[in-house]
């Protein structure tokens, strides 16, 4: 494991790089084992890079990358999150695994990475590169990532696509009622800024928990030009991990971006 470069954040109310994963490791194997097509996401990344090493950015508890590891391919990932990393060291072939706790805004803060280096493929699954909470951070990342694959290298980024009629301004939702408890989503939309802040709120005779996440979505276009800023082209898009060529109308996007 590449030695943590992440700050002390204890006690503090300001929403950092590893409050999402802090606040959900507990509970996300159990809640997002099936959040996507794992399967589907490890073959397409695993054709992609070839015999070449992999780069997952939020590597989490290893949903994707355990996976990966076992097709026989180098993997790497980072994460901003110590309980998360925890979690993923303390299962089967873990130890296949080189992982890096930072932040992914601060790529070059865990100089162990690019010792791995150059990658085949970087990838961020499902909303993760969408937890980049702003611009600059965003761009920070593309331009770290621009230094760590190799010149015939491509990222590889999933995302939801916002609705034309755009997002609703946030509310309240029941994710899950049991006999001993409910979960309920409660959220913010600044539809200028692009930005959603919610909490998963877990009630239960015990007491209650929140569950912190923001995200900084993009619409394909706008993650198009952050990529071309950052020296990547976009080479294809999928609306699936199956490759299904991408359409207006789909809800979600797999763009595959090459190094220029």
């Amino acid at each position: 494991m590449i030695e943590p470069q992440l700050p002390d954040d204890a006690g503090s109310d300001t929403y950092r790089a590893n409050t999402y994963g802090d606040a959900f490791a507990d509970v996300y194997d159990d809640w997002y084992a099936d959040v996507s097509d794992v399967d589907a996401t490890v073959a397409a990344i695993a054709r992609l890079a070839g015999d070449g090493t992999i780069l997952e950015l939020g590597v989490g508890t290893g949903r994707l990358a355990l996976p990966l590891a076992a097709t026989g391919v180098k993997v790497v990932g980072v994460d901003a999150s110590q309980a998360m990393l925890d979690l993923l060291a303390d299962k089967a072939g873990a130890g296949d695994i080189t992982v890096a706790l930072t932040d992914m805004a601060d790529l070059d803060a865990a100089p162990g990475i690019a010792d791995h280096g150059p990658y085949a493929v970087a990838f961020a699954a499902f909303n993760t590169f969408f937890n980049l909470t702003s611009d600059d951070a965003q761009a920070a990342c593309l331009q770290a990532l621009h230094r760590l694959v190799r010149p015939d290298g491509v990222i590889v980024i999933e995302g939801f696509v916002p609705p034309e009629d755009g997002l609703n301004d946030g509310g309240v939702s029941v994710r899950d009622v049991t006999a001993t408890g409910a979960v309920i989503t409660i959220s913010k939309h600044d539809a200028v800024a692009q930005i959603i802040r919610g909490h998963h709120v877990e009630i239960t005779a015990a007491g209650n928990r929140l569950r912190p996440w923001m995200l900084h979505y993009r619409t394909p276009e706008q993650l198009d030009a952050a990529a071309d800023d950052a020296g990547f082209t976009l080479r294809e898009r999928w609306s699936d991990w199956h490759g299904t060529p991408y359409s207006a109308g789909a809800d979600l996007h797999i763009s595959v971006y090459e190094r220029r």
